[in-house]
């Protein structure tokens, strides 16, 4: 017997403590550098995090308006060491566009 699973909004799956779990930490590449010139922003996030959680994350902790997220999964590379194969563990990232006259200085911390 199978129950139909009801999603919640947004607004009643996210407190405060999720909040901060969804944003894990800012990738500082040249790639995601360039990008802040057109309102971009680069971060890691957690594995499970939605779009519409992503959004709300970084509109509470920054105080900013987002435009869209855009999100990746990136698989974990396999490696070798001493000829013991390995695999590094994958992540997911996220660029979020702002609105015009919207910024971020990631570089300065919280």
């Amino acid at each position: 017997m199978s129950r139909a699973r009801t999603i919640k909004p947004v607004k009643e799956r996210m407190g405060k403590q999720r909040t901060y779990e969804v944003l894990v930490a800012p990738v500082v590449t040249e790639k995601s550098t360039l990008g802040s010139e057109n309102n971009q922003l680069t971060f890691k996030v957690a594995k499970d995090a939605t779009k519409p959680e992503i959004k709300k994350a970084v509109e509470e902790i920054f105080k900013v308006k987002v435009k869209s997220v855009n999100t990746l999964n990136l698989p974990g590379k396999t490696k070798r060491f001493r000829g013991m194969e390995g695999k590094r563990s994958g992540i997911k990232k996220a660029v979020v566009r702002l609105e015009e006259g919207q910024n971020i200085d990631v570089s300065a911390g919280l």
